[in-house]
């Protein structure tokens, strides 16, 4: 009975941590002196680049936008921006939870 009971608990223990997701944001603030057009921010396990998450929107020099993810099975993202020179900016393995992108010149690809 005791070891029913045990793995019953244990199961349920994974379950509800196969179920929690991880909620957050990135806020990321543009110090290139240019305008960016393009910011893709896909989780570290993807195998490409997801949607463009400014639309029609551009994000100016010196203005920061926060985006928003949720429902990952953890924090750690990818963030890709292109600013009106079609010049781009990757940053590999950022952990949202923690940290936050600030794009400037030096971090050119």
């Amino acid at each position: 009975m005791f070891k029913k009971l045990a793995l019953v608990l244990l199961l349920g223990i994974f379950a509800i941590g196969a179920v929690v997701a991880w909620d957050g944001y990135v806020d990321i603030t543009n110090k290139t002196g240019y305008t960016i057009y393009y910011i893709y921010v896909s989780h570290h396990t993807s195998s490409g680049w997801e949607d463009d998450m400014l639309g029609s929107e551009v994000l100016a020099n010196g203005d920061t936008i926060r985006i928003t993810l949720t429902g990952y099975s953890d924090s750690i993202f990818d963030i890709k921006c292109v600013d009106e020179d079609d010049d781009s900016y990757t940053f590999w393995g950022v952990n949202c939870a923690t940290d936050d992108v600030t794009v400037t010149l030096s971090d050119l690809d």
